[in-house]
């Protein structure tokens, strides 16, 4: 693939904005209906990622790490120290691992146990593939702080870094179920207050909690996980505040699709993505005691749209590898100049029997998430909405297999027929026309009509 790494940095960094309106050189989806006016012969598709062939990065191979059960990772790549941090939660106690040798759990049965702890891990890492769990000092263990705990006790804690507040002691904010949903706060990552209760959430919270500043929206946005009594069904909430202390009632924003019941919404991270919010929806496929990553979007954080449910953006792996049978994706990728990085908790066993936890990777194209792809032999045709032209006009496709041309409405000179075809596999390719130099459009809003046979494509941006 071919890589402007200007560009895409500088794409990357463009401002969220509250309206449809992109700020120059903004990247555009394809997968946002916002700018998408027409589709024919194309469909949308999830991303394809590739799995890392050192996975597992890393286990449960301490004392304090009796079992991962869903990970629940959260993994920053933070700057001030050009160290990748990742916040973990494995289940600290419990006697049924410690109770059951492993040769004996073919015939026994994995039993949770009301004596179960869960609690916070960290571990770093120079470049997000070889990670150490520092001894921390902090957190007491079986008569010695010699481990990598930052705290004891939340279940499913998501952890970010909070630019936004300013207040330093207030950092890193953790999102968390105790009794109840719970906030906790560090100036470091490492040194936690005792959590806060949050009794306006409301909500079961058994699941991955997680939560982010949005400031297109001006206020906290928290995920957590709800239950419908009546039809035995998890659910994703939501909930939002303006200072992470006064929360609204989690509301519901996602449930099982109705003529699939068995495809229960688990949990969902989410995360602000050019100008959308993105989804990676955990799905419980409850006949096969078995879980799966896919994705949503959304404009708003409160409307979600799923791409093509029952298909994986993180599939589970083949029998006997290490994600052969569940993955939870951890919040927030990480987006590098070249790649998006997927880190994702994964078991080798059911959810609900015995299974061994581990931290695994998963790598996609900038701007991969999902693609609109040609249908068949036959040319496919998207037309975009009015957008202005404020320079070059770049498009992040797959063409290898096949050809794209892009065309302007209404500008002479720039017709599908008169543009230099697109053969290529590339993140960041220049569009061209035979006759015309679009520098002459510049300030125009126009709509684009873009003709795929056998390809891809991504996002684009002008």
């Amino acid at each position: 693939m071919q890589i402007d790494r200007r560009h895409l940095l500088a794409s990357l960094a463009s401002p969220l904005l509250g309206s449809k309106q992109m700020a120059p050189s903004a990247t555009r989806l394809f997968l946002d209906s916002h700018v998408v006016d027409r589709v024919q012969r194309a469909s949308l598709r999830v991303g394809v990622v590739t799995k890392d062939s050192r996975n597992p990065l890393f286990v449960e191979d301490r004392p304090w790490e009796a079992r991962y059960d869903n990970v629940y990772a959260n993994v920053i790549r933070d700057r001030s120290d050009d160290l990748y941090k990742c916040w973990y939660s494995p289940f600290i106690v419990d006697p049924s691992v410690r109770d059951t040798p492993r040769s004996e759990r073919s015939r026994i049965p994995y039993k949770p146990g009301r004596q179960r702890e869960m609690g916070v891990c960290y571990a770093t890492s120079k470049d997000g593939l070889s990670w150490e769990k520092p001894a921390l000092g902090l957190i007491d263990f079986d008569g010695s702080t010699q481990n990598n705990l930052v705290i004891r006790g939340p279940h499913g804690a998501g952890v970010f870094r909070d630019e936004h507040d300013a207040d330093p002691a207030r950092r890193y904010k953790m999102l968390l179920q105790g009794r109840r949903t719970s906030g906790s706060f560090s100036p470091d990552g490492l040194h936690w207050t005792s959590p806060v209760e949050f009794p306006s959430i409301a909500a079961i919270g058994d699941t991955h909690n997680n939560a982010l500043y949005s400031k297109r929206l001006g206020r906290y946005v928290g995920i957590t996980r709800l239950w419908d009594r009546s039809v035995r069904q998890r659910l994703v909430g939501r909930t939002e505040s303006v200072d992470f202390n006064t929360w609204t009632p989690a509301t519901e924003i996602l449930r099982a699709e109705s003529g699939h019941p068995e495809n229960q919404t688990y949990a969902m991270p989410i995360f602000e993505y050019r100008d959308l919010f993105l989804g990676l929806l955990i799905i419980f496929h409850t006949p096969s005691d078995t879980v799966h990553c896919e994705l949503a979007w959304s404009a708003d954080s409160n409307t979600w749209n799923r791409v093509e449910p029952g298909t994986p953006l993180i599939p589970k792996g083949p029998a006997g590898s290490p994600d052969s049978g569940c993955v939870y994706a951890a919040a927030t990728p990480v987006v590098l100049d070249n790649e998006i990085r997927l880190y994702y908790g994964a078991s080798n066993g059911p959810h609900t029997g015995w299974r061994d936890g581990s931290l695994c990777l998963a790598r996609m194209r900038p701007d991969g998430f999902a693609c609109l792809e040609s249908n068949g032999s036959e040319s496919a045709e998207i037309v975009t909405r009015p957008v202005r032209i404020n320079g070059d006009l770049r498009l992040n496709v797959d063409a290898s297999r096949g050809q794209v041309r892009v065309g302007i409405l209404d500008a002479q000179g720039f017709s599908v027929d008169t543009a230099v075809p697109i053969t290529a596999d590339s993140i960041d390719h220049v569009c061209r026309w035979r006759k015309a130099d679009l520098r002459k459009l510049r300030g125009r809003e126009v709509r684009l009509v873009i003709e795929l046979r056998s390809s891809r494509v991504y996002s684009f941006s002008t």
